[in-house]
């Protein structure tokens, strides 16, 4: 039997959007927030924080898989809300930046939970090794150059298709060109960047659900 249309109709709303959105951006606010406060974000790391604050990173790691699926989910359920507005070259551009992000960031993490196993397999060896400096400037060059580009790629397709539908108000957009910037030539840099794409993510989400409200709520 075929599911009530207005269960699928919910899937659909700017309020499902609003929710995945905001779910990633504390998830994943709360992972870089973890990391920034042990990791030193440097290809040269020493390691010092395998030790006693690797318990930090290891949460850390353990939150951004679920970041990941909310931001798919917000992907999905914002693409949906454009319907017959949709533009085949900035939906291309849009849904792919956003997989290869979360994509790259999985496969930085992914490093970082390596280092971490080895370390606890082999206590004492790994830090300073060879194969920490490898791994370790394996990740940062994932983390800090490619998967940060790629989202500042994601935040100017987004923030123009904010212009072109309206779908949140107009200076979302322009927060969003800003913050691309940013990233673009300062991720490699200045650490605190990592907070940037999220924060803008939380910024639209809560425009979204503000705008579903006042759309929502009955006249007096």
């Amino acid at each position: 039997m075929p599911p009530p249309q207005h269960a699928s109709d919910e899937l659909k709303t700017p309020r499902a959007a609003a929710v995945a959105g905001i779910l990633f951006s504390v998830l994943l606010l709360s992972a870089l927030v973890l990391v920034l406060q042990t990791l030193r974000l440097h290809p040269q790391d020493p390691g010092d924080w395998v030790g006693a604050q690797s318990w930090k990173v290891a949460l850390a790691l353990n939150l951004i898989p679920f970041a990941g699926i909310a931001f798919l989910w917000f992907m999905g359920v914002l693409r949906d809300r454009l319907g017959a507005q949709e533009n085949r070259l900035f939906a291309t551009v849009f849904l792919g930046s956003g997989i290869l992000f979360i994509g790259m960031l999985f496969v930085a993490a992914s490093a970082i939970g390596a280092i971490l196993l080895t370390h606890t397999a082999r206590p004492g060896e790994l830090a300073g090794s060879l194969t920490f400096t490898l791994a370790r400037s394996f990740a940062y060059n994932v983390a800090s150059i490619y998967a940060m580009k790629v989202s500042s790629v994601f935040l100017i397709t987004a923030s123009t298709i904010v212009l072109r539908t309206g779908i949140t108000a107009r200076w979302t957009a322009f927060i969003g060109y800003a913050a691309a910037a940013v990233i673009l030539f300062g991720s490699h840099m200045v650490d605190w960047t990592f907070l940037v794409f999220p924060v803008w993510v939380l910024i639209v989400s809560c425009d979204i659900l503000a705008r579903e409200y006042r759309h929502t709520e009955p006249p007096e």
